[in-house]
Order: C-alpha cells, then structure tokens, then sequence
C-alpha cells in the first residue's frame, strides 16, 4: 500500500519580522526580558511548547501567553495590552487603515496551515462524513439530530464554520458554547449526538497527554472534500495537500515599533526549530520547504 510522507528540509524560506527601531524604554531585547502575548486558545497545546523550547534557549526570556478567544486577541492589539498576537486570520482593510492613521505598521506572516478538527462520540455511527453532511449540520438542515459544540462563542472556529462553511448563515439553535476545548471533550464523550469543533494541535501530538486522552476518549471524523474521492482524517499530509477540507491559516500580528522579545520570538517561531514544533503539532510548517516522498508500508 503507497502512502505519501512529508520530509523535513532544513532549507528555510525567507522570513521578514522586526521592529522600527524606535525607542519606548522598555527594557526587553529579542532575547531578554518580560513580555505578554495573547494567543487564540485552539493553539494553547501548541503555543505552550513553543515557549517552552524558547525560554530554554534564551532563560533570561519570559513570554507570558495568555490564551483566549480570536476576537479577545484582536482587542488586545488595538488597546495595546498585547504587542503580538497568534490567532487564525491577517488583519482586515478597515483594521490596516485604522493602524494606518495611527501611523504604526504592524508586521504579519503565515506560520502554518492550520486544520479544523470534528470530534463525535466514540459511538456515534456517522464518522465518516461528505462536506455537503457537514453542511447540513452546520445549518441545521441534517435530517439526524446533532448538538454541535464549540470551545467558545467567541471563537475562531466558530467564525470559520460562520465564514467557510455556512456564508455567513447563523448556526442552529442546537449549538452550544463549552468555554474550553477540554470541555468540548467532556461534552462530546458523554452526548452520543454531539459533534465537536476544534484545533487540530488538540489531537495531534502523540507525545502529549492531553492529545492521546483527546484521540482515546472520542472519535476524530473522517472527511471527504468537494471534488475529492477520498475520506480522510486531518493529518498533516492531508493538511499540507489540502485534501483535508476543513483548513486555515496560522498567523502572527506584531505590532512592535522596535526589536523587542515580541520580535525575537516570531524570529523563532519562522526558524527552523520553532517550524518544526509545529510539525510536531501535526500542523503544516508554512516556512519550511516540505517534500512529500512515495513509501511503501508492509506489516
């Protein structure tokens, strides 16, 4: 059976990230001091080991993150309680202009693509799903019942669904808000009728406790894109290739007027070891040339 894997190359794309150069009197350097950042809470598993291996490399570095809904980040930004953001959009035109006529110049990039995942019951008989089923569900024309979950109203992946998936029609009344994706878990495990929507990052590292209890305690539904003939689950390769439908971006927005540790860790974050935490993540590096190479498995 021929399966197609993702090889690591070390090679880099080019990465553009730093300040102005003006000064503030804050005291942090690249690679030196305290600073807050606000981080969509989908990438908490994700985000949380990116600052650990940052912070082992430079120990005088402390990023403190603090995970919330999308929309809470970008709030963040435009009252200045947060110098950088890592949510799941770039900035809009009538947000460019508004910085504009403040006369700052955000930086942003593409860290990732990202996926959305859908977790069900472990026995609920519909794993497997065609993009018009989810459709139906997200609009709540499905013929079965389903009690969709999300982590929270406010929540990147409910403007996604919003966004994507129903133009801009509302969700049904059927719909809830779990206030965390551990709680999304606890839902969908007990309701044999709920249907999940969250992160990828939150299933996808083997290595992580919090992914195996995840992957352990429900089911990961296997879907099948328009114009696709395969079912597939949201694995990298199928991220990376875009066969798995249910895909975004990863973003950051720094909002730094010099290079300061907000300037420093997106520096990481496009290098090669912050690329490949989140290939560990099961998400697909967007600053890492990627080859897919033909191997065959045999038991």
């Amino acid at each position: 059976m021929g399966l197609a894997f993702a090889t690591v190359t070390v090679s880099m794309l080019a990465t553009g990230c730093g300040g102005s150069g003006s000064q503030q009197g804050e005291l942090d350097t690249p690679t030196k001091g305290e600073i807050h950042i606000s981080v969509d809470k989908t990438y908490q598993p994700l985000l949380e080991s990116e600052i650990r291996v940052f912070q082992s490399q430079y120990p005088n570095a402390k990023i403190i993150a603090d995970y919330k809904p999308e929309a809470e980040c970008f709030k963040d930004l435009f009252d200045d309680s947060a110098r950088l953001i890592i949510v799941t959009r770039e900035l809009k035109e009538n947000e460019l202009e508004f910085f504009k006529k403040e006369k700052i110049r955000p930086q942003s990039g593409k860290l990732a693509t990202d996926a959305i995942a859908l977790i069900v019951n472990h026995n609920n008989a519909d794993s497997i799903l065609t993009m018009d089923q989810v459709r139906e569900i997200m609009n709540g024309k499905a013929q079965k019942k389903w009690n969709i979950v999300f982590d929270d109203q406010n929540s990147s992946t409910v403007r996604f669904i919003l966004d994507s998936i129903n133009k801009g029609q509302p969700l049904p009344p059927n719909t809830m808000a779990a206030k965390s994706n551990t709680e999304v878990l606890a839902h969908v495990e007990k309701d044999k009728d709920a249907i999940g929507v969250i992160g990828v990052n939150w299933i996808s590292d083997t290595n992580d406790s919090t992914a195996i209890e995840f992957s352990n305690r429900v089911t990961t539904v296997k879907l099948r894109g328009d114009g696709y003939t395969d079912f597939v689950k949201p694995y990298q390769y199928y991220i990376g290739t875009k066969s798995y439908p249910l895909t975004r971006g990863m973003y950051y927005i720094l909002k730094e007027p010099r290079q300061g540790l907000g300037s420093g860790f997106v520096t990481f974050l496009s290098s090669q070891p912050g690329q490949l935490v989140i290939g560990k993540f099961k998400l697909f590096p967007a600053r890492l040339n990627i080859v897919f190479r033909e191997a065959t498995l045999t038991e």
